[in-house]
């Protein structure tokens, strides 16, 4: 009876703060609540809540390795016509669940209507979005920016050896307009892949593979995935292709892993695909969006 009591009480309790108080008013609230609480906290009670929080830890890397790293890649992409961008720790509240497929229990949810940034495409694509409502960009022009950014995600690994809270990730992410015919996408698959390609050859003399898998969102599903491999074997891209998961609608059309082998061992870096956030966001089907990313610390270590 106490339990389902508190239950209640709790639910209402939820539905007070969700369905009653403006945002003002909830951010007011809360800035209060946490205030009280952080007037209790000792300094040897903050201590033990540092050593016990796995959200807060540092990085077990090397720092000086991860910067000149980042500044490689920065420059490779300035190279390439991709214009790198400094983003805030924060963005907006719903970031990454609103128009994505993020459950929001995995991002670390903050106060004044922000999140933790989780995932920098979705910022960029945010940001793209701004540009493209505030007509700060060319009808038609093609967006290319990339950025470096340490990320924190809520899910919890366990022990499971390079699974990290926090991680560092490059970041690319490609939006224009359909052109007809797959132009777009197929001008903005052949960038991403021989981006990754050429930098593991050039930078880290390492060989990169490609594999493919079909996924849902284009009316020819099939026949845009063998556009885009067409493109891949005109690029000389080393491209396998595997099972399709249609059921994962985080990507349009496709998705793409990137592999390559450091140290005499196969290491998957990263991934990437189409998806319909910017129509989304922008409100426009015509607009496309290309993002891939890949993880530095799993370079570095």
């Amino acid at each position: 009876m106490g339990q389902r009591h508190e239950g209640h009480l709790e639910s209402k309790v939820q539905e007070y703060l969700t369905n009653e108080l403006s945002g003002s008013e909830l951010t007011s609230f809360l800035l209060q609540v946490f205030k009280s609480r952080t007037n209790r906290i000792t300094p040897s009670e903050l201590v033990k809540h540092y050593a016990a929080n796995r959200f807060v830890q540092p990085a077990e890397l090397d720092a000086l390795s991860l910067k000149r790293l980042e500044l490689e890649l920065l420059q490779f992409a300035v190279d390439r016509r991709v214009r790198p961008m400094q983003l805030s720790p924060v963005t907006a509240l719903g970031c990454a669940s609103v128009v994505g497929t993020v459950d929001q229990h995995k991002v670390v949810s903050a106060l004044r209507g922000v999140e933790v940034v989780s995932d920098a495409t979705n910022a960029m694509a945010l940001h793209i979005a701004k540009l493209k409502k505030t007509a700060s960009v060319a009808k038609g022009e093609t967006v290319r920016l990339c950025t470096t950014h340490r990320h924190l995600r809520a899910q919890y690994f366990g022990e499971k050896p390079g699974l990290l809270p926090h991680f560092h990730l490059f970041c690319m992410v490609t939006a224009g307009e359909d052109e007809g015919s797959y132009r777009f996408e197929k001008a903005a698959f052949r960038e991403h892949i021989g981006f990754y390609r050429d930098f593991f050859e050039n930078a880290l003399g390492a060989p990169t593979e490609v594999v493919v898998s079909l996924r849902s969102g284009y009316k020819d599903a099939e026949g845009f995935l063998e556009r885009m491999l067409q493109e891949g074997d005109a690029a000389g891209f080393n491209i396998n292709v595997k099972e399709p998961n249609l059921e994962n609608r985080y990507y349009q059309g496709l998705q793409f892993t990137l592999k390559t082998f450091l140290r005499g061992q196969e290491c998957v870096v990263g991934d990437g695909g189409f998806v319909d956030w910017t129509q989304k966001l922008v409100g426009k089907k015509k607009e496309r969006l290309l993002i891939s990313a890949i993880g530095l610390d799993r370079l570095l270590t």
